[in-house]
């Protein structure tokens, strides 16, 4: 390494990531494997939130309400493109112990630095408005809240963040885990209600070529896949996995590698579930019944009653979303600090820096609510799907650049087959995405 990318580096790690919560967790020393897996586990589950997000609801529900089971082999597919590309952001973490925000800044010029820093800064503002609109949403539908008033509440949760993370990083993590586990049990029961197909649930984890040759599946199937990896959990995860005290020879970076992989293997599986479990309730619900064209969260909601003969299918729901908006806008905006310290080395007070973070976020679906109202929400979650497919190659694409390059990884660089998969996975979200684009822009314009 030449000695200006060395002090560059030397400078962007200088400060650490989350400086308030680094190394701030415990490993214990001997433990077991089970309490060992339980002082990792977190990080991965902060992550899954992004991946059941108010975002990915829309999707999931159309693509159940038109095609029954048969893009449940999408979300597997998306969900092992997860996993792998989350996992590079660990070992990053692990290996650099930088996030990937301070990554590029010791890696790239200014210039560059500052143009990823305004992209990664429009997709975290995209992911929070689905976050945010959602969480409102949720609220009219259960206490009847105005969606103007509900985007407004939405920004109590820079308070909580503050509160939870000053009692410590584990409670923010136990917190999140416990409205994962609230979503969770939410759609054990809804799918209980609706009693789905299981032999065609299972039918449905056999790609068809059907996903490639109908053009309408295939437009939802790359809306599947374009909206389940969000550029912000790369730099989150990366950052996060450094709040572990682990020992840093080679044999504890190897541990601390493993255990983190298991965590967000487990966690992304878990978000696997909660995505085919709406796909299915959609699929069980409204296809059954002939009402193929559901995508709107609040006609779901309302149709979920008469179709079942019961109002607590659709209370559930609407509970879900709740927990789903307001786990993903704690993520999001802990994402934006990341983002904002590790590319500008700025340095706020905690409530002003989540204050503006969420004000990107809440400014644009108080204009959106204004202007369009409830028929707007819609296509304002689809806007922000597209905004956060055009990001995301800025993100895989160093990340897998970092994860190859043994100046910064030292040992734990990627392995030649790690290379050769990470490089395969990139250019699949690439031309996905690019497509989305492309398909998502020529209707708009007709």
């Amino acid at each position: 390494m030449d000695p200006a990318h060395a002090t560059h580096e030397a400078n962007a790690a200088a400060t650490p990531s989350l400086p308030e919560v680094h190394r701030s967790v415990i490993v214990p020393p001997g433990a077991g494997f089970w309490r060992k897996l339980l002082a990792f586990s977190g990080p991965g589950f902060l992550v899954a939130v992004g991946y059941m997000d108010p975002g990915n609801w829309a999707t999931d529900i159309a693509g159940g309400s038109r095609f029954a089971y048969q893009l449940i082999s999408v979300l597997m597919i998306s969900n092992l493109i997860a996993i792998l590309v989350q996992a590079l952001a660990a070992r990053l973490g692990i290996a650099a112990q930088m996030d990937l925000a301070q990554a590029c800044k010791a890696r790239y010029s200014h210039r560059t630095s500052i143009i990823l820093w305004v992209l990664c800064e429009i997709a975290i503002a995209a992911c929070d408005l689905a976050e945010v609109i959602g969480s409102a949403i949720a609220l009219n539908l259960l206490f009847h809240i105005p969606l103007l008033l509900g985007v407004c509440l939405t920004a109590l949760d820079v308070l909580a963040i503050l509160y939870l993370q000053h009692k410590g990083f584990r409670y923010l993590e136990a917190v999140v885990v416990t409205l994962i586990g609230v979503i969770g049990g939410c759609y054990l029961l809804e799918l209980l209600l609706v009693r789905p197909d299981v032999v065609a649930i299972a039918k449905g984890f056999i790609p068809t070529p059907q996903i490639l040759t109908n053009p309408e599946m295939l437009y939802i199937a790359i809306g599947i896949l374009g909206a389940t990896v969000m550029p912000h959990n790369l730099y989150l995860h990366s950052s996060l996995v450094q709040t572990r005290a682990i020992d840093r020879t080679h044999e504890g970076m190897k541990t601390a590698m493993r255990y983190n992989f298991l965590d967000s293997f487990l966690a992304l599986n878990f978000a696997f579930l909660i995505n085919a479990a709406i796909l299915i309730m959609a699929a069980g619900t409204f296809f059954r019944a002939g009402y193929k064209q559901v995508a709107e969260i609040q006609e779901a909601y309302h149709t979920l009653t008469p179709l079942l003969g019961t109002h607590l299918a659709a209370i559930l729901f609407a509970v879900a979303l709740l927990c789903s908006g307001q786990n993903s806008t704690l993520t999001g905006t802990l994402a934006g600090q990341i983002v904002m310290e590790g590319f500008l080395n700025l340095r706020l007070v905690p409530w002003l820096r989540r204050l503006m973070t969420r004000l990107l976020a809440i400014i644009p679906a108080v204009i959106a609510v204004i202007f369009f109202g409830q028929a707007g929400t819609a296509k304002l979650l689809i806007f922000s799907q597209v905004i956060l497919s055009l990001q995301l190659s800025f993100a895989v694409v160093p990340l897998v650049m970092f994860t190859n390059d043994r100046r910064m990884m030292g040992e734990f660089a990627n392995p030649r087959w790690l290379k050769i998969l990470a490089w395969i996975t990139a250019g699949i979200i690439a031309i996905l995405n690019a497509y989305l684009l492309v398909v998502t822009i020529r209707d708009w314009m007709h």
